[in-house]
Order: structure tokens, then C-alpha cells, then sequence
């Protein structure tokens, strides 16, 4: 159960004989309810995060009636509740800032109300990694629906995806796109509801929740406003009250071999590197640590199989079409711990054993894959000596190896202001670096990641070049991107240290990443002072308890040893 056990915990009190049954049920007879209906066990809270500041999840409100359905079907009693959303282009300095925040408020939510278990409704990206730390600690019955992908877009009639952006939004600063086709594109590139419509974060959290077993099998790639969706919400209501009879709770599923599976699937379909993180920070919760080292040897295992945008030229839809996530299983299924459960509570043993694979371009074979292996490049060396990663199968492979000089940008206002001054010299050998983009130094590592290629570079016809950050890098975007340094910069990692024309070595065919640099040389230097740590609110709780990327940027005492394993630099917090 709950951390906090101290909180009332079951539904039973709807129909307990004593006063406090008898204020619970009185109050729930004024919103409405029957008294066959508030006697109904078990009692099932859905967990919505609508809401209209955040678009992609606006299809919630519909679902949450999907669920009732299923819920009261199976003779459960559903509760509908709020949680703060979180919407990626929306929330300033990011999503990751307030991740913790929603984590909390859904644990808190989960474990004070008086449920027997709860259905989650999530979607755009942190939302549903929020949701699933908050459930794991709050030890009650919980299943996950997202809120799916949105419809593709068209314009000109070819398919328009938000992946998409990266490249128009260059052409844009580089003077090939006049007004009225920018706003064209505007109108065309979020056509409907849901969440985006590429293996972005959205959808791979959505996919690593379906291999974790906290959503149902076949789940993750349904259109938003499809009936199929619905008819899955229904099926998800009747789930909930299964598990909330059985005692199952999500430590049950939340396993260290089914994060392993979830991490071999993130490296099959070339998933968002965000995920990476959020992987880590429900391991932590769990009282686990999937660590660098053995995500190094699970990627240098896995085969790439989706060829999808944005790693790839197929529609989400094509992926479906060749029978999502449980066909990715069936193939990697030789390298799964398949005792791990799936969301209908059977093993992934017995649910695979009914799938059967499909030849589809979307979808490779593991006899025949995009590459053999390491879509993920786990990396470590002097310049990241706790790690850092890149998304390999989205990088041009000539730079998978790669030496060149430092050009140091200084925060993301120094990068817009500096990117296409010609006087910095840059060249399609340079190596742009961004530092203060951390978890502490962002705050919360903000997706600048991927920093836009100077106006010249565009003009010569660079499409790629290496670029490293403490940042992430929206699940969206591609190219030869190394994000996540730690420790990061404002904590004193050696990325703060570096100098313009300093030579970078990135090898990812070896995992490697270093600064060429003396070491006598480097201990002349002195890195900036550390900002000052915020005095009140939510600010100060932040600077004072977030760890680093490799511990998920959780806090730390939410984690189940409440203690990180990343050394901070000596501070006041």
C-alpha cells in the first residue's frame, strides 16, 4: 500500500455501517449517485488529466466515460478525479520541471481517496510517466489509458507528421519558406486531437507502458478518436476492477526484468530518448536501479526493427498496421523475460503465443533488422563520467565517430543570440555544445537538445552535424545529438569546463565521449559559481531534491532508497 499509511485507503467505507460510512455515502447521494450505485464494490477513482490548457490530452474527458462504463459493466462504483496536466509546448521552463510535482499530486490523490483501485488517463509526455511513478508509490490496483495519437496531417497531399517541424522550421530561418507557407503548415501540422503522431515521447511511453503491463495488450497506437480507442477505455474500466478484486498492485508488474523488456523495446523501435530517464526514475521507485552498464549491454543486444518517423520513413499508423507493439514483442521475444506480465494479467509468454508476425516495411524482422544492434548508444568518458546518451539509429552514421573542435554556448539565450554570428567560425567539423541545460542548470533539462545548424551550414547544404548538451531533446527530432551529460554542468561536471576549439571525441560504436583536454590544463580552470538556490515554493523543493539523468531526475525522496547515487557538487542544498 501507500508510503504514507496513515491515509483511508478502500472503498469498503461507501458501505461500512458506522458514521463515517454513513457521512461518505450521504455526500455521495448529494452529487447524484444511487444508493445501489455508492454500495457497489470495488470503488474505482479514474485519474484524468484533462484539461484545455493541455490539447493532446482533451480526448480524456471522453474516455473517462468509456471507463465508467466498463467499470460500472463489472460491477464497480468509478469516481472520476483531477490531477494537474502537463503540456509539452505549453509549460515553461518544461515538463520535466513539474514531472515530479504531477507525481506527487497523483500518489497523494491515489492513496488519501477512498479507492480499491484507478484507472489512469495520460497522454502528452510527462503525464504518463508522472502517472506510473505516482502509482508504483501509492501501492494501489491501477491501469493506464493514453489518450493515443493523433490523425496525420496533409499538406500538398503528402503526410504531414510534427516531426516534421525540425526541418521546416530550418528552412524557415534559412529564407526558403515565405508567410504564406508557414501559416499553411501552421494550420495542417496538429490536425485533431491527441497525442503526436510519430514515435515521439507520448507514444513511447505509451509503448513502454503497455510492455510493463500497466496497459493492455495491443493499446499503445490506437487513433485518438477511433472507436477502437473507446471501446479500450470500456475494456480498461472492466481490467480495473479485476485487479482491484485480485490485490494485484503495480509493483507486480513494474519489475526489474520488465524494465529490462521496456528498455530493449525502447531501443527496437529507435523510442524517444526522454524515455531513458523515465525508465530510470520508476526503476528508483521501485527500489531498483537499471543503470548505465547494463542498458550499455541491452542495447548492444537488441536489434533495430521499426524504421518510423522520426527514425525512419513509415507513419505510426504503418506500425499498426503491422501489429504494434505485441508484433515488436513477438520478434524480440528470443531476448524477453516473457514471465513478466502483460496488462490482461497473463504472462507475455501466453500472450504472444497468439500473435503472429506480419511482413510489413514498417516493421523488420529480427532475422533481417534496420541494424543488428544498438539503436541506443549508451556513452561514458571524461566529458560524461556518469553517462550520457544518443540516439544512434537517428544520426548519420558518418558522425557515430567523430573528433572536432568546441564551439560553447553558455545557456539557451547565448545560443540564439550567438548560432549564426559568422565570426564564431563554425564548420561541419565543429562540435556545438550547449551547458546550463541540466536538471538543475535548465531548470529541468528544458528540450534544447538538438541545437539548430548555423544559417550558413543550411545555405552549404549540412543536414547534420554533432551537437552535446545537459539537455534533452524532444522525441521528435533526429540527428547526431548527445544529450543528458552528467553529471551536468551547473553541478560541476566536466562539461563545465570546456573551451571553444577544446577537441571533442565521440566514438558511439564504442560508447565514448570524451574532451581531449590535459588534465593539468583542466584543473587551471574554473568552472562557473552555482546559482543560487531558490528560498520558497516548489523552486526550492526542486533544487534541493532532484537528482541526475542517470537516477531519472526524480527526487530523492521519493525513490525507494531515498538516497542518490550521482554526487552532487558541494553546495548549500
Amino acid at each position: 500500500m501507500s508510503q504514507n499509511d496513515t491515509k483511508q485507503g478502500n472503498g469498503d467505507v461507501f458501505s461500512s455501517p458506522d458514521r463515517d460510512g454513513f457521512i461518505h455515502r450521504a455526500f455521495m447521494r448529494g452529487a447524484g449517485h444511487s444508493t445501489a450505485a455508492i454500495r457497489r464494490r470495488p470503488v474505482i477513482g479514474i485519474c484524468n488529466s484533462y484539461s484545455e490548457l493541455n490539447p493532446c490530452n482533451s480526448g480524456l474527458r471522453d474516455l473517462a466515460q468509456s471507463v465508467k462504463q466498463g467499470v460500472i459493466a463489472a460491477g464497480g462504483f468509478p469516481l472520476e478525479f483531477p490531477t494537474i496536466s502537463l503540456a509539452e509546448p505549453f509549460i515553461r521552463p518544461s515538463t520535466l520541471y513539474l514531472r515530479n510535482l504531477m507525481a506527487i499530486d497523483v500518489e497523494e490523490m491515489i492513496a488519501a481517496s477512498p479507492i480499491d483501485g484507478v484507472v489512469l488517463l495520460g497522454g502528452c509526455d510527462k503525464t504518463v510517466p508522472a502517472q506510473l511513478m505516482g502509482a508504483i508509490s501509492a501501492g494501489k490496483p491501477a491501469v493506464l489509458v493514453t489518450a493515443g495519437p493523433r490523425a496525420t496531417g496533409r499538406l500538398n497531399g503528402e503526410p504531414l507528421t510534427i516531426d516534421d517541424l525540425w526541418t521546416l522550421s530550418d528552412r524557415r530561418r534559412a529564407g526558403e519558406l515565405d508567410d504564406e507557407e508557414w501559416q499553411a503548415i501552421e494550420s495542417s501540422i496538429v490536425p485533431g486531437i491527441g497525442t503526436c503522431n510519430v514515435l515521439g515521447t507520448a507514444v513511447t511511453m505509451a509503448m513502454i507502458a503497455e510492455t510493463l503491463g500497466m496497459s493492455l495488450p495491443g493499446s499503445s497506437l490506437l487513433p485518438a478518436t477511433s472507436g477502437a480507442r473507446a471501446a479500450l477505455a470500456e475494456d480498461t474500466g472492466r481490467r480495473a476492477v479485476e485487479l482491484a478484486r485480485s490485490g494485484q498492485v503495480p509493483t507486480d508488474f513494474v519489475t526489474p526484468a520488465a524494465l529490462e523488456n521496456a528498455f530493449r523495446m525502447l531501443g527496437a523501435v529507435s523510442g524517444s530518448t526522454n524515455a531513458v530517464i523515465h525508465l530510470e526514475a520508476m526503476a528508483g521507485r521501485i527500489g531498483h536501479r537499471l543503470g548505465l552498464h547494463t542498458m550499455a549491454e541491452l542495447s548492444q543486444s537488441t536489434p533495430v526493427l521499426a524504421q518510423v518517423r522520426p527514425s525512419g520513413p513509415h507513419l505510426l499508423e504503418d506500425l499498426e498496421d503491422a501489429g504494434g507493439l505485441p508484433a515488436v514483442l513477438k520478434e524480440l521475444q528470443p531476448l524477453l523475460n516473457t514471465d513478466a506480465l502483460a496488462g490482461t494479467g497473463q504472462t507475455w509468454a501466453q500472450v504472444l503465443d497468439t500473435v503472429t508476425p506480419k511482413e510489413h516495411p514498417a516493421l523488420a524482422s529480427a532475422a533481417d533488422p534496420v541494424f543488428a544492434a544498438g539503436g541506443l548508444a549508451m556513452l561514458q568518458g571524461s566529458l560524461a563520467p556518469a553517462g550520457a546518451v544518443l540516439k544512434r539509429s537517428a544520426a548519420d552514421p558518418r558522425l557515430w565517430q567523430h573528433r572536432g573542435p568546441a564551439v560553447v554556448f553558455d545557456g539557451v539565450a547565448d545560443l540564439n543570440a550567438r548560432i549564426d554570428d559568422p565570426a564564431l567560425g563554425i564548420t561541419k567539423d565543429s562540435v556545438l555544445v550547449l551547458r546550463g541545460a541540466g536538471p538543475v542548470g535548465g531548470p529541468g533539462m528544458p528540450e534544447v537538445g538538438q541545437l539548430p545548424l548555423p544559417k550558413a551550414l543550411l545555405h552549404q547544404g549540412v543536414t547534420d552535424m554533432v551537437r552535446i548538451s545537459d539537455a534533452r531533446m524532444s522525441g521528435t527530432a533526429t540527428g547526431t545529438v548527445v544529450l543528458h551529460v552528467a553529471p551536468e554542468s551547473a553541478e560541476g561536471g566536466p562539461l563545465a569546463l570546456v573551451r571553444d576549439g577544446d577537441p571533442i571525441v565521440l566514438d558511439a560504436v564504442k560508447g565514448r565521449l570524451d574532451l581531449d583536454v590535459d588534465a593539468d590544463e583542466l584543473s587551471r580552470r574554473t568552472p562557473a559559481a552555482a546559482a543560487p538556490t531558490p528560498r520558497r515554493g516548489y523552486a526550492a523543493l526542486y533544487r534541493r531534491h532532484i537528482t541526475q539523468a542517470p537516477e531519472g531526475c526524480d527526487f530523492d525522496f521519493l525513490t525507494a532508497t531515498g538516497e542518490p547515487s550521482v554526487a552532487r557538487r558541494p553546495n548549500d542544498h
